[in-house]
């Protein structure tokens, strides 16, 4: 079963706003069996929508639309589809009804742009949308279905979970679809498919590996088709073994979830405490770990000293180390992290310094030059890192290999 998404808007083609509502609507397609095959972003411009629908209809079972019902002059979506069906319109008396009581609620005055929500195309089934004015409009058209819902994403989300994904799954006959994802870090993308070239080789053909490289880590998704769901748990269980089997120094969680919560979830369940000690990342690192709820169990603090007097203040650095070997240096490394440690005791601490760029680098620390130390019960112990001369990317790279780091120590 295919379906294809088509996002409305210029705000979307312009780059204003982000169509986040595509991935999500995918995600939840997939768990019941329904596999995306396009995703589409058109112009508000009639002609575009219309063609747009009509290539649609042709490659998919289910089309669904999201944005252009507003009540403003630029919404046209319902008007669209109305001329695209050879229907007219009617005014839908429950819809006008729930606008009526939205407004109430407000205590706002109810004008006529905000009654026209409630017209609809006359052959269309209209589900209502509790969190909105605009309503969810439902098509029946040749063999397929064609769904719009407004483009506001906690409307659409509430409409697909509440009515759209349970209609399609009661209307449709689907396939158990059933995904397994592991996370890998500290190996290459093209060397860890050498690694597992034979079991790759060695799949079925209804169950397919998917490599999903990200700075610093690679997720293997194994994904299988079919009727029987234990039976598919099994198989590819089965060959998640193989995998770990082979390269399971480099597996760090068996779900679909952020390296640094792999971290978080392995040091809560161990029962020991993180803090951090960052130049060159700027709390990048604290970011990715505190944007987690629940990581106060294990992340106490840390320190942003992008200055050398604060790595001496806040951290002890002792000034001799920095004159000597300068701030992006093994030394200067241990000692923020050994620092970090006794200061903030933790359990384990993790500093980094470097090279971000675009300048700053010399001929013997080039751009892209990072230290990175590791301290705890055993000591201390750094390692350098060259990355490229782009500096987000070295703080994004920055930030995966310390954390990769201690997740490597703590095992």
């Amino acid at each position: 079963m295919l379906a294809e998404i088509i996002t409305i808007g210029d705000e979307i083609l312009i780059g204003q706003i982000v169509d986040t509502n595509s991935a999500w609507m995918a995600q939840k397609l997939n768990l019941i069996g329904i596999k995306v095959k396009q995703i589409t972003s058109v112009s508000d411009e009639g002609k575009h929508i219309a063609a747009a629908l009509a290539q649609a209809e042709e490659r998919a079972d289910i089309v669904l639309i999201t944005g252009g019902l507003g009540p403003t002059r630029d919404d046209i979506t319902k008007q669209v589809l109305a001329s695209y069906f050879g229907m007219g319109m009617r005014r839908d008396e429950a819809t006008l009804e729930q606008v009526k009581q939205f407004f109430e609620k407000l205590n706002r005055p109810l004008i006529e742009s905000n009654m026209l929500q409630a017209d609809v195309p006359d052959g269309c089934l209209v589900i209502q949308n509790r969190n909105g004015t605009a309503p969810c409009m439902w098509f029946d058209h040749n063999g397929k279905v064609i769904i719009s819902m407004p483009g506001v994403p906690f409307e659409m989300m509430y409409l697909m979970e509440e009515e759209i994904l349970p209609r399609l799954s009661s209307k449709f006959e689907l396939p158990v679809i059933y995904h397994k994802t592991l996370l890998t870090a500290g190996i290459g993308e093209s060397f860890l498919a050498a690694e597992i070239l034979a079991i790759e080789n060695a799949l079925p053909a209804h169950i397919r590996l998917a490599y999903l490289p990200k700075l610093g880590q690679v997720r293997l998704r194994l994904s299988s088709v079919g009727s029987d769901e234990l039976l598919l748990k099994r198989e590819v269980e089965s060959y998640v073994a193989l995998i770990k089997e082979k390269v399971g120094k480099y597996v760090v969680a068996e779900e679909d979830i952020a390296l640094e919560k792999a971290l978080l979830n392995k040091m809560e369940d161990r029962g020991i405490t993180l803090s951090t000690a960052e130049s060159c990342t700027g709390g990048h690192i604290a970011q990715l770990v505190t944007q987690h709820a629940g990581a106060s169990v294990v992340y106490k603090g840390g320190a942003i000293v992008y200055a050398n007097e604060l790595k001496m203040s806040v951290l002890g650095v002792p000034a001799e180390t920095l004159s000597t070997y300068g701030a992006v240096s093994e030394e200067v490394a241990l000692a923020m992290a050994l620092g970090a440690y006794e200061r903030f005791g933790t359990d384990y601490s993790v500093a980094v310094t470097g090279v971000a760029g675009p300048g700053g680098g010399t001929p013997e620390k080039p751009v892209g030059t990072v230290w990175i130390a590791v301290a705890g019960p055993q000591g201390a112990k750094a390692r350098r890192f060259t990355f490229g001369d782009k500096r987000q990317q070295n703080i994004e790279r920055s930030a995966i290999a310390a954390l990769t780091m201690i997740l490597n120590e703590i095992e």
